[in-house]
C-alpha cells in the first residue's frame, strides 16, 4: 500500500506540474485515499519546516518557523513573472480563503517564497501580492537558501529557461499545509479546485488551536 501511495502521488504531481515546473523531489507516502478527510494528500511522514530567515515584502526579517502566529501556514514556491500557474494558484488560494468562515480565516497564513529572488524584490512582491490578498506574505532570500528550504518540503527548483521577455524558472508547484507544530501534513497539487482548498482549509484549521 505504501509503495502504491508513493506511485499515485508521484504520477499526479508529474502530470499536474508540467507547464510551470517539475515533479516533487521528495514524495512522501500518503494515507489511504478512501480514509482521507481531505482532497489534498495527507502525508503519513510530514515535512518539518526548517529554521530559516527570509526578508518579507516590507523589507523586514521573517523567521520561517516563528514569523507567523497563525496555527496554519500554507506555503507555495513561485515567482511574480511566472506566466500562468503561479498566478492561478495564488488567485485560487485567495478565493478559497475569501469563502471560509472568519474563524478559519483568522487561523491561516499564506506564504509565497520566491524562486526568483533576483527580480522579486520586497517591493515587487508587495505589489504582486496586493492583487490577490494583502495579508499574504512574500519572502525573499538568496537562491541557494531558497533551494535548501524548498528541498526540505519536496519542492524542486531546477533552473531557468530563456524566453523572449527574459527567462522563466522551472520549479514544482505543489502547495504545502503546515500545522501549529510546523509539520507539513497536507499537499495539494496543481488543479486543486477552489472548493477543495476551501473545504480542506476549514477542516485543517478546525484541528489546530
Amino acid at each position: 500500500m505504501r509503495r502504491l501511495a508513493r506511485l499515485v502521488l508521484a504520477a499526479v504531481a508529474a502530470v499536474a506540474l508540467a507547464a510551470c515546473g517539475t515533479s516533487a523531489a521528495d514524495v512522501r507516502p500518503v494515507g489511504s485515499a478512501s480514509a482521507s478527510r481531505y482532497a489534498g494528500a495527507e502525508l503519513t511522514e510530514p515535512y518539518t519546516m526548517p529554521e530559516a530567515t527570509f526578508t518579507d515584502q516590507n523589507g523586514q526579517k521573517f523567521d520561517l518557523r516563528t514569523g507567523s502566529d497563525k496555527p496554519v501556514v500554507i506555503v507555495f514556491f513561485g515567482y511574480t513573472n511566472c506566466p500562468d500557474i503561479c498566478k492561478t494558484t495564488m488567485s485560487d488560494l485567495a478565493s478559497a480563503l475569501n469563502r471560509v468562515s472568519p474563524e478559519t480565516r483568522a487561523k491561516v497564513q499564506v506564504l509565497l517564497i520566491t524562486v526568483d529572488p533576483q527580480r522579486d524584490t520586497p517591493t515587487v512582491l508587495k505589489t504582486y501580492l496586493a492583487r490577490f490578498d494583502p495579508s499574504f506574505i512574500g519572502l525573499n532570500a538568496p537562491l541557494d537558501e531558497v533551494k535548501k528550504v524548498a528541498a526540505t518540503m519536496g519542492v524542486v527548483i531546477e533552473g531557468t529557461t530563456k524566453t523572449a521577455d527574459g527567462y522563466e524558472v522551472t520549479h514544482s508547484t505543489q502547495v504545502i499545509g503546515f500545522d501549529a507544530d510546523r509539520k507539513g501534513r497536507l499537499v495539494w497539487t496543481q488543479g486543486t479546485s477552489i472548493g477543495d482548498f476551501k473545504n480542506d482549509f476549514e477542516k485543517f484549521a478546525a484541528t489546530q488551536g
